[in-house]
């Protein structure tokens, strides 16, 4: 658990943090919000991770709630208060508080900005990297712009408790037309069967995640062939490989798919190689 959460200018105690009832984040999902992993007290592309939310706030226009450098010191003191080593960074910055009411544009908001950071254990990713991932699909009933990183995310929440029901640990989210878009909270990759790295181009369907962005770096960097394409179930189930990439598990090699296995049924040679390489190839910087 965070110990220290910034909130609006001010370092609290976890128990005391609190946000207005009126924040549109609270009442209306009107906000956006990062992840950035913490390794070795140095933040994981961070650079990547500011530029998406400066866009998901543009996207939405709201005001971004400071500088870079003053939001870079913010979260490296959110890390050393709350003493994490390894881990992750919460960000979430909404519209504001403010009477309830839809429009905004004739009100003076000033954006709320939350920053907390909490602890990962090492040894307990790469425990469920050895093991491997366990999917299910499920139609994609989110909004049409999951382009935009915002907080309304209650379709991932109830995709993410039908996976748990059923005995996995990520739901896969499958588009009117049959094509995978997303995993509920990571984007989806399979090893076709000739070999490539094959994962949905960008598109307001689905996110630009970051680590997928270093991921593809990393393929280039050892000779990986990606094709930016769609795919399906029935794609997947057939191919040689799958992983999830997120900021939160880097890359997941996927070893069931509905109760299919997935190539051999276990973590494939591919997503090894790629999450063996990807720190490697990741950005680090120290917590100012």
């Amino acid at each position: 658990m965070a110990r220290v959460v910034y909130v609006n200018g001010s370092y609290r105690r976890h128990g005391e943090a609190h946000v207005h009832v009126e924040d549109r984040g609270f009442q209306f999902a009107d906000a956006v919000y990062e992840v950035i992993e913490v390794s070795s007290r140095q933040l994981v592309d961070a650079t990547r991770h500011l530029d998406r939310l400066r866009r998901s706030l543009g996207e939405l226009s709201i005001c971004e709630p400071m500088s870079r450098p003053a939001m870079l010191h913010v979260i490296g003191e959110v890390v050393r208060r709350n003493r994490v080593t390894d881990g992750l960074v919460y960000m979430q910055v909404s519209r504001g508080a403010t009477r309830r009411d839809f429009p905004y544009t004739d009100k003076a908001l000033t954006p709320t900005f939350v920053c907390l950071a909490r602890p990962v254990s090492p040894a307990i990713r790469k425990a469920k990297a050895q093991r491997g991932l366990r999917i299910v699909s499920l139609p994609d009933i989110r909004w049409g712009r999951c382009d935009i990183k915002t907080v309304m995310l209650l379709p991932a929440v109830l995709a993410k408790e039908q996976a748990l029901a059923a005995g996995a640990d990520e739901a896969w989210l499958v588009d009117t037309d049959g094509f995978v878009t997303e995993g509920a909270s990571s984007n989806a990759w399979i090893v076709n069967a000739d070999g490539q790295l094959q994962t949905r181009a960008l598109s307001p369907a689905l996110l630009a995640g970051v680590t997928r962005h270093t991921t593809l770096d990393v393929a280039a960097a050892i000779g990986l062939e990606v094709v930016l394409q769609p795919f399906t179930i029935a794609d997947a189930y057939v191919s040689r490989e799958a992983f999830a990439t997120s900021a939160s598990g880097a890359v997941m090699p996927i070893v069931e798919l509905d109760g299919n296995a997935i190539g051999s049924g276990r973590p494939g040679p591919v997503a090894q190689a790629l999450g063996k390489s990807f720190h490697k190839y990741a950005q680090h910087q120290d917590c100012p």
